[in-house]
């Protein structure tokens, strides 16, 4: 069923950011006179695309709008929660390079057809990446908008063959304090687990992501593989992902479990409802100094927002 992919290309191979950023700013004017355009796939050269998802606007596939700068990728790979490297902003950078992302499987186990170990080489060339543009709200009231390059998580579900008695999907986190340093010490019951609703992981904005700004990803980032989920607060967005588990109750996810009155299962971005220690009303864009109002469900309502129809987003949060 997967096919095995060659090995990434040189360091030498990849776009230079300068230029990509100018490719960007090509894209952007060309979205707006309404030009088709291709996208980068991670370590593949330019590709150009049909009438597909990944040719629909901006604005249906609900990524950043125009008007939302690109955060610097100095920002993006310096500034970091990646507590498996150190709870410090800037440990993960400093520490991450003891993570070996290669060989790298995914096992998956639970309410599923055809559970199994996938080798990372075959998922990437069975679902080859896109690039999406999405912002990525923290819980400490700072944000990010980034050029990441992935694939629906859907797809991989769907192949899987999910049962009927499947309801959420697990994530976990490696748990090696041999190249996670960070484990060594106990702020956080290891490994790291995350969870979503099965529908919430169906939604076609749940990203997959290998790499970010053209690149392959970063360790600090969540190499080789991690989650993506924009319209939640960042520590949904599991990274480093070794294991998915289809189950029918809902999961104990690390942060729900370690600071339930602060933390919830869902996360959804709500500046309505504010951390027991700080207000969500506000955040700060990495690189600015002005703070902006949150939008609700991270501005992505329009496209999520019927997921929690009649539901008390201030108890479940």
């Amino acid at each position: 069923m997967l096919i095995r992919r060659p090995p990434d290309i040189k360091e030498s191979e990849v776009t230079d950011e300068s230029l990509y950023l100018s490719r960007r700013r090509f894209i952007r004017s060309a979205a707006t006179a309404g030009v088709g355009f291709g996208l980068i796939a991670a370590a593949t050269p330019l590709l150009s695309c049909g009438k597909d998802r990944r040719a629909m606007a901006a604005d249906d596939m609900g990524l950043a709008s125009q008007d939302d700068e690109l955060t610097p990728y100095e920002d993006v790979t310096t500034y970091n929660n990646f507590y498996e490297f150190g709870t410090g902003k800037d440990d993960p950078a400093k520490n991450a390079h003891t993570l070996r992302t290669r060989p790298w499987t995914v096992s998956v186990e639970g309410e599923c057809n055809k559970p199994g170990v996938y080798d990372i080489e075959d998922i990437l060339k069975r679902y080859p990446a896109e690039e999406r543009v999405y912002r990525l709200r923290c819980v400490e009231a700072w944000s990010m908008v980034i050029p990441w390059m992935g694939f629906a998580l859907s797809d991989f579900i769907k192949d899987l063959e999910p049962t009927s008695r499947a309801r959420y999907v697990e994530f976990q986190t490696l748990h090696d304090a041999e190249q996670m340093p960070g484990q060594r010490r106990g702020v956080l019951d290891w490994p790291y687990v995350e969870g979503l609703r099965m529908d919430e992981a169906m939604h076609p904005l749940a990203l997959f992501a290998v790499g970010l700004y053209g690149k392959v990803l970063p360790n600090q980032n969540g190499a080789p593989i991690r989650l993506v989920v924009p319209w939640k607060y960042g520590f949904k967005s599991i990274k480093s992902i070794v294991g998915m588990r289809f189950v029918s109750d809902m999961p104990l996810t690390t942060w729900a479990v370690s600071a339930p009155s602060e933390y919830g299962f869902y996360a959804n971005v709500n500046p309505e409802v504010d951390h027991p220690r700080w207000s969500q009303a506000r955040e700060r864009r990495l690189g600015e100094l002005r703070r902006r109002p949150t939008l609700p469900f991270n501005g992505y309502a329009e496209q999520v927002a019927h997921l929690y129809s009649g539901m008390d987003l201030r108890r479940y949060f």
